[in-house]
């Protein structure tokens, strides 16, 4: 094994559930799981809750006036991995990870001393959890916001679940745990942690 497969890696993880507070939410039960993968493949790291921070709504870096964005915007460019975690609801993602969403198009602006986009070279993998059809949907909007701003998406980035329509059963509630929602989550942290790895030791080139 050489260096680069074991070097520490650091992660930012958010939860974009609706709910402010503590109670556990289904998102964090499955950040619980992509958490304790990422940890076994040498990243340490925190997680937030969105809905407990006063992120104002715009697309700047810093909307003023004890916006709550620009601490959670250093932690995320401050981690080798990005993990974005939201329910679905009506079929799209909450509306928390969309206000996530606006708040990073302020990175389109923001270069490195080389002129590439300031989130370059860090990963970004997605969590969904929801007891409607989306998923998909869902990560497909996410992949392309992170990806425009700058982040890498790995292979499989992306670990879900949805349960039957319009029935009362949450992730959170299901005991076991389903496998290949588990088993998906270890594949997408064991891509994300390899491309995290190869792209500390080797960034992308500056543009001309």
């Amino acid at each position: 094994m050489s260096s680069t497969d074991s070097a520490p890696l650091t992660f930012l993880s958010l939860n974009c559930t609706l709910k402010s507070g503590t109670e556990t939410s289904s998102t964090d039960v499955l950040l619980d799981h992509i958490e304790q993968s990422l940890g076994e493949h040498g990243c340490t790291g925190e997680r937030l809750r969105v809905a407990n921070h006063d992120v104002k709504y715009g697309v700047t870096s810093d909307e003023g006036d004890g916006d709550g964005w620009p601490a959670i915007r250093t932690k995320i460019l401050s981690a080798d991995i990005f993990v974005l975690a939201t329910p679905i609801w009506l079929g799209h993602p909450a509306s928390v990870s969309q206000v996530v969403l606006e708040r990073l198009d302020a990175l389109l602006g923001e270069t490195d001393d080389e002129g590439r986009l300031i989130a370059s070279g860090r990963v970004a993998i997605v969590g969904v959890v929801g007891n409607e059809d989306g998923a998909h949907h869902v990560g497909a909007e996410l992949f392309q916001g992170l990806n425009d701003v700058g982040f890498t998406i790995p292979a499989e980035g992306m670990a879900y679940w949805v349960g039957e329509a319009m029935q009362g059963v949450d992730f959170k509630d299901l005991d076991p745990k389903p496998a290949k929602t588990l088993a998906s989550a270890e594949t997408m942290v064991l891509n994300a942690t390899h491309l995290a790895r190869l792209l500390k030791a080797s960034q992308y080139p500056a543009p001309a």
